[in-house]
């Protein structure tokens, strides 16, 4: 397909110091801009990255029209560069704009834009495991009106930023009691940047009790545990590996599908099933609970160490034979090209 490019004169790289990197801090030299108006996506540009104007009544602000992705690209010991499962997220990007009334990204605008965005940018793709490239896809309303209906105009962009392995350091958490992140209903299973918003509050309270993270509970009862902050949340109960179904309330996660096929492939027995406040508290109270640890792109795993609901306060076990530890390192093995990829999850560019 035809992509419009203008390259930057000065590359900003050399000024940028890839052994600090603060995650989505620092973003490459060039963007993919593609236009949506009269019915039709318009031919992408990759341009230098930079700020962009919008009309103040453009629906984005008004009215809340923007969903994303995050994705990652590695680079291998041979300087070939690979993709996760780039399927999914492009399946999911546009299920989540279908939820908000927004129109469907073409396959090669994401693809073939995606692609040639990256070889432009490989520089930016630093080699070694932690190392990565932060792939950014999203979808905003452009148009400017401030009726109370679906845009007419929209913008597809993807930005990029180095990162580095991301560590949150110790994790504790609350069980959510009254604030919930989605409803039946809702647009829980999309990446809606409302969705993310809605968090900050309630999280903030976290914070300030000492806590990072808010496991989020179902919006009618609060009796069973959905997901971890922005993230899947897996149980391990004894030997078995418990995680909540998707929904209409919880997030599809790649990391999280690719953790449950990881688990059937290596036997552990796993089960994909509503979890409930009570059935974690009593496991923790027996000294069954012996992990807890949250899935998603830019952490890939990030372990759980202790949780709190109403006036109950549970700290859980150091264990040598993680499953974290375990399948962080399959995944991490198959995204960099170290390991068998038998079900064709990575896609080299």
């Amino acid at each position: 397909m035809n992509i419009d490019i203008e390259l930057i004169q000065d590359s900003k790289l050399n000024t940028v110091d890839f052994n600090n990197l603060a995650f989505g801090r620092i973003f490459t030299d060039h963007m993919l801009v593609c236009d949506f108006a009269n019915g039709e996506w318009k031919t992408p540009k990759i341009m230098p990255y930079g700020p962009m104007l919008f009309e103040p009544s453009a629906r984005v602000f008004h009215y809340g029209q923007a969903v994303f992705e995050g994705m990652k690209a590695y680079k291998d010991d041979n300087d070939d560069v690979f993709l996760f499962r780039p399927d999914e997220n492009f399946n999911r990007i546009n299920k989540s704009g279908e939820r908000l009334a927004m129109p469907t990204v073409p396959e090669d605008v994401f693809f073939e834009g995606l692609k040639k965005l990256l070889e432009v940018d490989n520089a930016w793709i630093k080699k070694g495991e932690g190392n990565s490239l932060y792939i950014r896809p999203f979808i905003i309303a452009s148009e400017g009106a401030i009726s109370a209906s679906p845009a007419e105009e929209y913008k597809f962009i993807i930005i990029c930023s180095p990162a580095q392995s991301y560590y949150a350091g110790e994790v504790r958490v609350i069980f959510a009691e009254k604030y919930s992140r989605s409803a039946d209903g809702g647009v829980g299973f999309a990446k809606a940047a409302g969705n993310y918003a809605a968090q900050f509050y309630p999280t903030s309270l976290a914070h300030k009790e000492g806590y990072q993270q808010i496991v989020w509970t179902d919006a009618s009862t609060h009796e069973f545990l959905e997901e971890a902050g922005t993230m899947n949340v897996f149980f391990r109960i004894g030997d078995k590996l418990v995680t909540a179904p998707t929904s209409d309330r919880i997030l599809d996660g790649v990391t999280r599908k690719s953790i449950v096929q990881l688990a059937k492939d290596f036997n552990i027995d796993i089960e994909v099933r509503r979890v409930s406040v009570t059935e974690i508290k009593e496991a923790a109270k027996k000294g069954e609970l012996k992990e807890m640890f949250g899935s998603g792109t830019a952490a890939v795993i990030n372990p759980i160490k202790g949780f709190k609901h109403q006036n109950d306060t549970f700290e859980l076990p150091e264990i040598s034979d993680s499953y974290a530890s375990f399948f962080k390192e399959k995944l991490l093995g198959i995204q960099y090209n170290k390991l068998e990829d038998k079900h064709n999850w990575r896609v080299k560019l």
